[in-house]
């Protein structure tokens, strides 16, 4: 297949090139390198020995997408363009609503204009209504706690509407839980932009001292050691996540959706301390008071893409530690 992936030189859209890639697929990448940087491609070529075309541009660009879906024969769509700071969606709703609605909907249009009809979206675990015990699985109520997650729960309904009024639609929405770690090659990994929102990016400079200590937000949780818990998956195994939903779907027409996680929690301090042992490199924190809107424990069932897809992530949180900080390494020479 020749596989349109938006925000492709980011961090899961990069790693899902290369899966793309090695499975033999054509790959077709546009990114207005917000939060990516444009060697990216370059990285994803060496790894591979496979070329991928790049577009710099916008994907609320309705232009921009008609000159690629013009100049390429595109048979399906990955969709990672998006902002995706839980906290600046809070501080700045109205920035969240605005670019990530209108980029999957610009991207969905530009597709239907040219009988494009496969949309595998990056959606997300914040579409799971807050008061329900994990393992969430895919049955659940939606109801988001902050406007990043209720763009996600928001595309996702574009897309059942969608699968409703046209019968060649297939709309798949995967909803990550905590992504983590990078490919082993060290070439591909998580490179924030500024002050990291996510752990382990936060943890990796906290280790080579770009940054003091971690903050841990929280230690009075109904949790095992009073930290918050989530789902952290190896980046590697989503990537592969989004190959084999894009695989075993393809021929199929309506709309599907499927968690991507490991079954298990960890807590900031288990992360912590696995980060330790698989690094050596000690990481002071502090802790300090509880976020606004964030829960006590998120965790994934994913038995649903195992039984459908045939996928399960494989990676250990060990694993993913060893390749996070290897590729922070990497950045420092």
């Amino acid at each position: 297949m020749n596989v349109l992936v938006t925000g492709g030189l980011g961090y899961i859209g990069s790693h899902t090139a290369v899966a793309l890639l090695e499975r033999n697929h054509d790959v077709v990448v546009v990114d207005n390198l917000y939060n990516a940087d444009r060697d990216v491609k370059e990285r994803i070529e060496k790894i591979t020995g496979k070329s991928i075309k790049f577009y710099e541009g916008d994907c609320v660009d309705p232009e921009a997408m008609e000159r690629i879906f013009a100049e390429n024969d595109i048979d399906c769509v990955i969709h990672f363009a998006g902002y995706k700071a839980v906290g600046e969606s809070v501080r700045i709703p109205t920035k969240y609503y605005r670019n990530n609605l209108d980029s999957a909907l610009t991207v969905l249009e530009t597709m239907k204009n040219h009988n494009c009809n496969v949309f595998v979206f990056s959606s997300s675990a914040t579409v799971y209504r807050a008061d329900q015990k994990s393992p969430l699985n895919e049955t659940m109520e939606l109801g988001a706690s902050n406007p990043y997650g209720w763009t996600k729960v928001m595309i996702e309904r574009f897309m059942e509407d969608l699968a409703v009024a046209d019968e060649d639609f297939c709309g798949i929405s995967l909803r990550y839980f905590n992504p983590i770690g990078a490919h082993e090659s060290t070439l591909l990994g998580e490179k924030p932009v500024g002050i990291p929102n996510n752990l382990m990016p936060y943890i990796c400079q906290v280790a080579d001292g770009t940054l003091e200590y971690l903050h841990v937000f929280g230690d009075d949780y109904d949790t095992p050691d009073g930290t918050g818990v989530r789902d952290y998956i190896h980046v590697v195994d989503l990537a592969l996540g989004h190959v084999a939903a894009l695989e075993k779907l393809y021929e199929q027409k309506g709309m599907f959706k499927y968690n991507l996680g490991t079954g298990r929690g960890t807590s900031v301090l288990e992360l912590v301390n696995a980060f330790q042992e698989a690094t050596g490199v000690e990481i002071p924190y502090q802790i300090e008071g509880r976020r606004p809107g964030d829960l006590a424990t998120v965790y994934a069932d994913p038995a649903k893409a195992e039984q459908d897809l045939g996928w399960k992530a494989t990676r250990t949180i060990k694993e993913a530690c060893a390749s996070s900080w290897a590729f922070q390494q990497g950045l420092k020479k």
